[in-house]
């Protein structure tokens, strides 16, 4: 995988896992303050965000090793 691909890959990694994150924790009610808050509908997109950018990032990183 060339440099900027891994880049991509790792920044969008990051940046998927937080927002599936906050979405988590919205649709669970944690943090509030939003249309999703305590929406279970928005805890599962998050959950399944999250687990992409987390997918994306060890994607990247096992790309760096090779």
């Amino acid at each position: 995988m060339n440099s900027m691909k891994h880049n991509l890959f790792r920044f969008g990694g990051v940046i998927l896992f937080a927002l599936g994150l906050v979405w988590l924790l919205q649709g669970v009610g944690v943090l509030g303050g939003s249309y999703m808050t305590g929406q279970t509908r928005w805890a599962g997109i998050g959950a399944v965000t999250a687990l992409i950018g987390l997918r994306l990032w060890l994607m990247s990183r096992h790309a760096s090793r090779h």
